[in-house]
């Protein structure tokens, strides 16, 4: 039996340091490995079975680097010279030489990236809690819209299923945008499991996926908790 697994990566750094905290790219990238193959371990009917790793695809876009206004602050932030660009860049090296591991990376949208409100704050300021003149930096979150990387994970699915080339495919993700590549590989005779690292999914998901498996009982058992 052969498994693919398919890692959609900002979804996973983020339940990662949720859980976990800080970590270094190193230690993330371990975790992350260590962490697939312990997918490859599975009871069926009762039966232990360990399936053979096609490989590992891991999904994500490349750390900005442009300067961007920072309305709270009213000073512009290089992010070609942070810390967050230097971790990714560490995390993606560590990453891309380990065995059968490739790297799958979509674009920036670089118009769309700005600061914003945050939702809490954005509230406050319409329900007359916190004046305007009171809003700080960490008030204001950076937003910005992806590309392409979706795309190469629904690509991928359609192209191993249709291949033939594994009997079953992990996805770690959360997101239902997956569903059309989920009934696609389901068709092709692909088993299909989704790994949402614990968190509850959509009932649309659940209805066109042959299982939902976590593999570390920490995902499960600790709600998300803040990154300072």
């Amino acid at each position: 039996m052969s498994m693919a697994i398919l890692v959609d990566g900002g979804y996973y750094r983020k339940r990662v340091a949720s859980v976990y905290g800080v970590e270094t790219p190193r230690e993330t990238a371990d975790r992350l490995y260590n962490y697939c193959f312990r997918h490859l371990k599975e009871k069926i009917d009762g039966k232990d079975v360990r399936n053979d790793l096609y490989r590992i695809f891991y999904y994500d876009c490349p750390p900005i680097d442009k300067i961007v206004y920072h309305p709270g602050t009213h000073k512009q932030v290089d992010f070609s010279r942070t810390d967050t660009k230097q971790w990714a860049e560490e995390f993606y090296d560590v990453l891309a030489h380990k065995r059968k591991v490739a790297l799958r990376f979509g674009e920036i949208n670089e118009s769309s990236i700005h600061f914003q409100l945050k939702d809490r704050s954005l509230r406050k300021v319409l329900d007359g809690k916190l004046a305007v003149s009171d809003v700080q930096e960490t008030d204001f979150t950076l937003s910005m819209q992806q590309k392409g990387v979706d795309m190469r994970i629904g690509l991928d699915i359609a192209s191993l299923s249709f291949k033939k080339q594994v009997n079953s495919i992990v996805l770690i993700a959360g997101d239902s945008d997956f569903v059309p590549a989920a009934k696609l590989a389901r068709r092709e005779g692909v088993d299909f499991i989704l790994d949402s690292l614990g968190r509850p999914i959509k009932e649309n998901l659940s209805l066109h996926i042959d299982g939902l498996r976590t593999c570390d009982s920490q995902f499960s058992s600790r709600p998300d908790k803040k990154v300072k």
